[in-house]
């Protein structure tokens, strides 16, 4: 039988017999116009409430387009990253520089300060910079933590004294010229609205900065992870880092006028280190020993254990106030160095560690540096006599207390010139000191080329002391 079809208010297709009553049919055409009528009616009586729904639809489906297109900028940036960060690792490796000084060269070249922010956007877009910060942030937690499991701290009992004179004087020294030469800056390239006092803490506290990320690559690439003098960096580094923090935190205090903030962090670092060593160390040398026994890859319930350990370490001290790469460094040398977990742990995580999430912690800190402020030949001036000052100080109070402690003229040469690297944790301070006001963004350009000329000069100054070829130039193990 033929029929034929319609629709209903509804949407939904129905079938009407061909001999259906011509009433019948008025009457559905009615019903559909009066229904149409009503909703009408009620998208206008109450529009927003009936639109909310599929706004929120269309939000949440324009929401995951661009969260996917995001990520897919993110995945781009990565793999750009990690293929020009091995590059220049070899390049710079074939020269005699450290890998690492030409992953941090490949950071700044993919941010905008040289190749501009239009062509670095097409690698690093802005929207990619917090999901870039947080891996970034990651990665150098995670290399740290690996940085403190190969330390043997049992070298440093014997030269503890001599680690926190050397430190403490590579601080001082610095600190008293950066104040000095904020009397010379401050008319130049601060604001009237900046405090001097704040102004001129804060520079003395950036030329005390040791890189110590950067410091401990430039060691384990030369081998020196387990030499005397390697220890030895590693520990200075380590102790000038942490007072450096603290005295930035007191700035900080300082600047806002906030003392009582500054006091606390100092004795919550305080208290958190004797914590660890004297309270948690006992514990984790049982635990460890628990899987000494273990041959192979280390089970799950051992890298659970690790990382989780890792990362509460990691935040007890960002609470603190202080940066969350020392949690992670000093849970990782009161592990004892020598055990199954710490060897296994290194072995497993130290490559993925060191070709990914090391060289986003460089794009990151490229995409937030603009070296291309610095113009005129007066400003260049003015930056070559921050980079003078800055090498002077720092170089020249490790070099003397280092012979004050009892090291020979070459080994505290080499430490002065270790502790000279400042590197990405100069960035991070300065990028504190821009947040505040404290330095202007000229000032802080100034000071970025400080920290990376000063890092550039580390390896080949370096190779000069201690040439390759010659036994008696690199400090034999203990």
């Amino acid at each position: 039988m033929n029929t034929h079809s319609s629709l209903n208010d509804s949407g939904v297709q129905r079938t009407l017999a061909p001999g259906a009553p011509l009433f019948g049919t008025v009457l559905a055409y009615a019903g559909m116009l009066l229904a149409a009528g009503g909703a009408l009616l009620l998208i206008r009586m109450y529009g927003n409430t009936l639109t909310a729904p599929v706004a929120e639809t269309a939000q949440a489906t324009a929401g995951a387009a661009k969260h996917s297109n995001v990520l897919s900028h993110l995945l781009i940036a990565l793999t750009a990253i990690v293929v020009l960060g091995q590059i220049a690792a070899k390049l710079f490796a074939y020269i005699g520089q450290p890998p690492v000084i030409g992953e941090v060269i490949v950071g700044i070249l993919l941010g905008p300060s040289l190749i501009g922010a239009e062509r670095s956007a097409l690698i690093l877009p802005p929207s990619v910079g917090p999901y870039l910060q947080i891996i970034a942030q990651l990665g150098v937690i995670l290399y740290m933590f690996i940085v403190g499991l190969e330390l043997n701290t049992g070298l440093l009992k014997h030269r503890a004294h001599a680690t926190v004179a050397i430190s403490h004087a590579s601080i001082l020294l610095p600190f008293v010229l950066g104040a000095a030469l904020a009397l010379w800056l401050y008319p130049r390239l601060s604001s009237s609205d900046v405090n001097f006092s704040s102004f001129a803490l804060f520079m003395g506290v950036a030329m005390s900065i040791t890189a110590f990320p950067v410091l401990a690559r430039i060691i384990t690439d030369r081998g020196m992870t387990k030499t005397h003098m390697g220890v030895v960096a590693l520990g200075c580094a380590a102790t000038d880092d942490v007072t450096a923090w603290c005295l930035l935190a007191f700035v900080v205090g300082v600047a806002n006028s906030q003392m009582q903030t500054a006091l606390m962090v100092l004795a919550g670092t305080a208290a958190y280190i004797v914590t660890m060593v004297f309270a948690v160390r006992p514990i984790i040398t049982r635990l460890t020993a628990r899987w000494d026994n273990v041959t192979g890859e280390l089970p799950r319930p051992a890298v659970v254990f690790v990382v989780v350990a890792m990362l509460l370490s990691a935040l007890s001290t960002n609470s603190i106030g202080i940066h969350a790469i020392f949690g992670a460094f000093l849970l990782g040398a009161i592990i004892p160095h020598d055990s199954t977990l710490a060897r296994g742990f290194v072995r497993q995580a130290e490559p993925l560690v060191t070709v990914l999430f090391l060289p986003a912690f460089f794009a990151y800190t490229g995409m937030r540096t603009r070296i291309d402020l610095v113009t005129g030949l007066d400003q260049w001036l003015i930056c070559g006599i921050i980079i003078a000052i800055a090498t002077i100080g720092k170089f020249g109070g490790t070099l003397a207390a280092g012979r004050l402690t009892g090291l020979s003229w070459r080994e505290a040469g080499v430490l002065g010139i270790l502790m000279n690297t400042r590197g990405l944790m100069e960035l991070i301070v300065l990028n504190i000191g821009l947040d505040m006001g404290v330095i202007s963004p000229k000032l802080f350009a100034m000071m970025v080329i400080m920290a990376l000329v000063t890092t550039l000069l580390t390896a080949p100054v370096l190779r000069q002391m201690m040439p390759v070829g010659r036994p008696e130039a690199e400090p034999q193990p203990v």
